[in-house]
């Protein structure tokens, strides 16, 4: 009897009459359910992931730390005030610049305010042409209500909820980083030790390619960033654009952000170079930002996160869409390691492997 009992439990799930099956709807409650909690509980999550992303950039700081003899847990301690330390010294330096920037704005104001005035004369006769016609059109009673489309920065600031309640929920990041930190070899072990016997090889190798994969990420990003800042920082001082160091900064990793990127890498150093530059001198600057996103993207990312992170463009586009409608902003820069990490796990999983090819290239 317990013989049949155990070929039944080793029957692999798959159709109706076989145990563990769990059918389509059970499936789609289950997804609706983890959709839910992602969305109510955005600010938590995104503070664990957040903490984790910083985590897996401090870990080298506290290897280099522990070889000269120091404790883990002082070693963790260093690393996070590093980290709060260059934090607040990046916020410090980008107020000074934001501070001599405004100071600076009436030099150039009146011409600024001329090119923006034309774009908004344009606006506002198109505005008043679609009130007219609404305005034609109210006594039909089939007549349809246009809504004003929400403004793009909607797409930023989508779900970020009470900002008292995200800051405190931020607050714990510092905390939650020295505690992984801290902890990292005990968190994994103790992971591991949660599935069975025969899974537990493939749960560790599954935590190994993740966290590969999201050091890679990191390290890959902050590279091709740095590289596209320091090009971008070059060109625009090469060109005049005023503030060059901070807006070829700003734009350099600005590029880096999914599809967006390159729009919002152009708009920095044409809105600041509004007025100041020539049009011949703009369209460098275009030139430049557009090219630095090709190579960025097209060529260095996938140097760096070819072997780590095999996602097909479709892939990525679709999980892109639903992390940033679940999160907002912070969806967009989170959506390709969640995505990387949802494949690696699905290529572990007998079951899931499926749903990994189609993830993968």
């Amino acid at each position: 009897m317990s013989e049949q009992v155990q070929e039944q439990r080793d029957v692999p799930a798959g159709r109706p009459d076989e145990p563990g099956y769990r059918g389509w709807p059970e499936v789609v409650i289950a997804i609706g359910v983890i959709v839910a909690f992602c969305y109510f509980a955005e600010w938590e999550l995104v503070t664990v992931l957040i903490s984790i992303l910083l985590s897996f950039i401090l870990a080298p700081v506290v290897d280099v730390l522990q070889r000269i003899r120091l404790p883990r847990g002082a070693s963790a301690f260093i690393a996070v005030m590093l980290l709060l330390a260059s934090l607040y010294g990046g916020a410090y330096f980008s107020y000074s610049q934001t501070a001599s920037f405004i100071e600076n704005l009436p030099k150039y104001s009146s011409k600024i305010r001329a090119v923006v005035g034309r774009f908004r004369q344009r606006a506002e006769r198109l505005e008043n042409t679609t009130a007219n016609v609404l305005e034609t059109n109210r006594e039909d009673k089939n007549a349809v209500t246009i809504r004003p489309a929400s403004s793009w920065t909607d797409v930023f600031t989508k779900g970020l909820g009470s900002f008292s309640h995200g800051l405190v929920v931020l607050s714990f990041i510092p905390f939650l980083v020295y505690f992984m930190l801290t902890w990292q070899q005990h968190v994994r072990s103790a992971t591991v030790m949660l599935f069975s016997m025969e899974h537990r090889h493939a749960a560790y190798q599954t935590l190994g390619l993740i966290s590969a994969m999201v050091r890679s990420f990191i390290v890959g990003n902050f590279l091709v960033g740095f590289f596209i800042a320091a090009v971008s920082t070059a060109v625009f001082a090469v060109v005049g654009v005023p503030f060059f160091y901070v807006i070829g900064t700003i734009s350099g990793f600005l590029s880096l952000i999914p599809y967006l990127g390159v729009v919002l890498a152009l708009l920095v150093p044409m809105m600041v170079g509004m007025g100041q530059l020539q049009s011949t001198d703009l369209l460098f600057v275009t030139v430049t930002v557009v090219g630095l996103h090709v190579i960025g993207l097209n060529i260095l990312y996938p140097k760096f996160l070819g072997r780590r992170l095999q996602l097909n463009p479709l892939a990525v586009t679709l999980f892109l869409l639903f992390w940033g409608w679940l999160w907002g902003g912070v969806g967009l820069i989170l959506a390709i390691p969640l995505t990387g990490a949802m494949k690696i796990i699905f290529d572990h999983v007998k079951r899931l492997r499926p749903y990994g090819a189609w993830l993968g290239e």
